[in-house]
């Protein structure tokens, strides 16, 4: 990139697929920056070209493990100590969020823990999407740009040329019946809820549809999948329940564990992600049903009105 360039941006390790879209999306290549690692597993951070008095846009998800996180604050401090004037952390999945608050005795609150780190490492400003929890955005004492995946999700529906009569919008469980909700209305169709029990942690008991999806093509949405027992479980019941096709839709691509096994052996047609995280094929293991749509575009559209101090709202297909 030209060192006359008023922005430039730069990636983490396991970011660098995104960052690279974002990039061609832009128009602009990525920064040059080196992590060296050492043998006890500490790892260092050095710019080598030249940010001072740049808008600096660093492009991170913070997804397990910590590694991730702890190269994102190291990114942010070398900035910040090389003088560049603003650094802009674009955390497409913003890890920890499910520690959102005390739901039980004597628990840490990890995403506001997150938060006041990136802030005393120095971060300016934040752009995420679909946080686990719309309150995380109180957690920052700066500018926190909250972007959703239905700018991806949307036109994919649409793709498929349902009928609308035949389709309805789900949730696996109360907890996503805001986000549910959008879409339904968005769609003008109806919202099928599910009632969900854990027996613990990634472990459920039962789920109890609350709708009719018989004869539909349902549409199920989520946040997360991680060790997709919740999704996989829903999708059975509602096939079981007489519903012609189930397609699940995430923003987020966890998919630990079991998941992939989980995802294979039910009744899904597909499952649908962004690509905020990799998904890598664990250990080997294939899920011809696992769709990644492209979040790039989405992302270098917010990053160029940033650097243009135009309004991102407008671009929003539909909020929560």
């Amino acid at each position: 990139m030209s060192t006359t360039a008023p922005f430039m941006v730069f990636s983490g390790t396991r970011s660098r697929y995104l960052a690279e879209q974002i990039c061609e999306s832009l128009g602009c290549p990525l920064g040059n920056m080196i992590i060296t690692h050492f043998a006890d597993g500490e790892f260092a951070v050095s710019y080598e070209e030249s940010i001072r008095g740049k808008d600096v846009f660093l492009v991170q998800s913070t997804f397990p493990n910590a590694d991730n996180l702890m190269e994102l604050l190291l990114m942010i401090d070398a900035a910040k100590r090389a003088s560049a004037h603003s650094i802009v952390a674009v955390i497409p999945y913003f890890g920890w969020a499910r520690q959102d608050r005390k739901d039980k005795p004597r628990v840490s609150i990890a995403a506001k823990l997150v938060a006041d780190m990136l802030m005393v490492a120095g971060v300016s400003r934040v752009v995420t999407m679909d946080l686990h929890a719309d309150q995380i955005q109180g957690f920052f004492d700066i500018p926190v740009d909250h972007l959703y995946a239905s700018n991806v999700f949307a036109p994919y529906i649409q793709s498929l040329n349902f009928p609308m009569d035949d389709v309805v919008i789900a949730t696996p469980d109360v907890g996503g019946s805001k986000r549910a909700a959008a879409y339904a209305k968005y769609f003008n169709v109806p919202l099928v809820l599910c009632n969900k029990t854990r027996a613990r942690a990634n472990v459920v008991e039962s789920i109890q549809i609350i709708g009719d999806v018989e004869g539909k093509n349902v549409m199920l949405f989520d946040d997360i999948v991680d060790t997709a027992g919740t999704i996989t479980q829903a999708a059975d019941e509602m096939k079981r329940a007489g519903a012609r096709s189930v397609r699940a839709f995430a923003s987020h691509c966890v998919m630990s564990g079991p998941a992939v096994e989980r995802v294979n052996a039910s009744l899904l047609e597909e499952i649908v992600f962004t690509n905020s995280i990799p998904f890598d094929n664990q250990n080997g293991k294939r899920c011809p049903r696992l769709k990644q749509l492209s979040i790039a575009p989405l992302f270098a559209d917010t990053i160029q009105r940033i650097i243009n101090n135009e309004p991102i709202s407008v671009k929003y297909i539909f909020q929560k």
